[in-house]
């Protein structure tokens, strides 16, 4: 059990700079890394007391440092962790854990042999309005889970080294896992793309599970309009988290309620009802969370294993995109 933990950020652009932020908050941040000079230049002004690196093998080379946070392109991640792991240096690496199921698991495997933590940063997992439906759902209010789906649709950030699927789904896989408590079993998924060639600006997958659960995942970065949002219908009532919504209304559960007279259904229609959640910024409660794994040796919701459930799915309905087919699980 670390008394101090001296983290290193690794990438520092577009979301690296939040995580920076956050772990400096959090008074663990040691170093950071970043390759372009005028960046580097920019944080050593706003982080004076950590050190600087423009080399990753410097990162790894300093023993002072316990863990690294990865932020670099999903393309680089399996190898930038594989190399912090095998320094026996704890790894917190955005989402995804690498682009191959195998290579996740030696991984995890890896991890798991050497005492070190690793966790993949699927955000979302610790939204506090997400973690109010999911606790809104284990308590049974809902009943027998029936559907769920889950939108991520918006105008950019349009990407070329990865699709649509892989930018923005696997928020909406980790949590629809956490929500079913299992693994899909069929999956189904279709395509589109319009701006690079080989890259889809928008897909819809359908994940079927045991128990007649159904789920899919409609994403694109060519929409009018920010829409975020996950829906959960039980046998017993409705509950939808927007999170795209303002103040304190991202969750709502809706007890419509539905009678047979005969064989036709009868349905009552309720008004919304706010579901409570804390104010927390995801993101300082996810880093938070590491923080703890490493120091407290506690896991995390997003572990390895939960991160290589979310690259099977993920790798599925990429093959059911690419093959035009049923990929069974």
């Amino acid at each position: 059990m670390l008394n101090k933990l001296n983290v290193a950020v690794v990438g520092t652009g577009y979301w690296g700079k939040n995580l920076l932020r956050n772990f400096n908050d959090l008074g663990v941040l040691y170093a950071f890394c970043e390759a372009e000079d005028a960046k580097r230049t920019a944080h050593q002004e706003n982080y004076r007391s950590a050190l600087s690196y423009k080399s990753f093998s410097d990162v790894l080379a300093n023993k002072e440092i316990d863990a690294v946070v990865i932020a670099t392109p999903a393309a680089t991640h399996g190898g930038l962790v594989r190399q912090a792991l095998e320094a026996k240096k704890s790894v917190f690496v955005e989402k995804p854990l690498c682009l191959d199921v195998d290579e996740a698991e030696s991984l995890r495997d890896l991890a798991l042999s050497l005492g070190v933590t690793l966790m993949v940063g699927h955000l979302l997992l610790y939204h506090p309005a997400f973690r109010a439906v999911k606790a809104y759902v284990d308590s049974g209010k809902l009943g027998r889970l029936r559907y769920i789906y889950s939108n991520r649709l918006s105008l950019g950030k349009i990407r070329k080294e990865e699709n649509a699927l892989w930018s923005f789904a696997p928020h909406d896989i980790s949590m629809i896992l956490s929500l079913a408590g299992r693994m899909p079993e069929k999956i189904t998924a279709t395509g589109a793309q319009y701006l690079y060639t080989g890259v889809a600006d928008t897909t819809l997958s359908h994940l079927s599970f045991s128990n007649n659960l159904q789920a899919h995942i409609f994403v694109s970065w060519l929409h009018p309009f920010k829409d975020h949002r996950m829906v959960v219908i039980g046998e017993d009532g409705m509950v939808a988290f927007d999170d795209a919504a303002l103040g304190g209304e991202k969750v709502l559960s809706y007890p419509h309620t539905l009678e047979w007279n005969g064989d036709i259904p009868n349905i009552s229609k309720a008004d919304a009802v706010p579901v409570h959640y804390a104010a927390d910024e995801p993101l300082r409660v996810e880093c938070q969370a590491f923080i703890d794994a490493v120091t407290e040796n506690v896991e995390p919701p997003s572990n390895a294993d939960e991160g290589v459930r979310v690259l099977k799915v993920l790798d599925a309905c990429q093959k059911a995109i690419t093959e035009g087919r049923v990929v069974e699980l």
